[in-house]
């Protein structure tokens, strides 16, 4: 059974430039880093009212894809998704979706980091409401 979001990882050819830009684009500086043949291959934040992880993973150790292979979008919770995408998109991101309302309560937006992978972005009142719950 799926009990929560643990860790997502994006990939870049370039870890320490992946890291920089994510320490710019979060305002948080990578908790932990391992390095394999004399270069950083490994970072990882923390990130937001859980602490769910954000790691970035050198290129070279990602599992094979299939042809044809879907990606997931992983999308993190902001107060204000038009805001978060246009900051997105000021650090150097590339406009993959534009904010779009779901629903009441509901607003996604993504971009393409520098490095190639897609940052979603949204406005969830579920998320609102649980963190709510577990504040009493």
């Amino acid at each position: 059974m799926l009990r929560g979001l643990t860790t997502i990882t994006y990939l870049a050819d370039d870890v320490a430039a992946a890291r920089d830009w994510y320490a710019k684009a979060l305002d948080a500086e990578a908790y932990f880093a391992r390095d394999a043949d004399g270069a950083l291959a490994y970072a990882e934040f923390r990130i937001g009212d859980y602490q769910h992880e954000l790691g970035i993973m050198d290129r070279r150790f990602a599992p094979p894809q299939p042809d044809g292979a879907a990606g997931a979008v992983a999308y993190w919770a902001v107060d204000d998704a038009r805001a978060a995408h246009e900051r997105l998109l000021a650090l150097g991101a590339t406009e993959h979706q534009a904010p779009v309302e779901r629903g009441p309560g509901y607003v996604t937006a993504s971009v393409l980091d520098p490095f190639g992978n897609v940052l979603g972005v949204m406005e969830n009142a579920h998320y609102e409401e649980v963190l709510a719950s577990l504040r009493g």
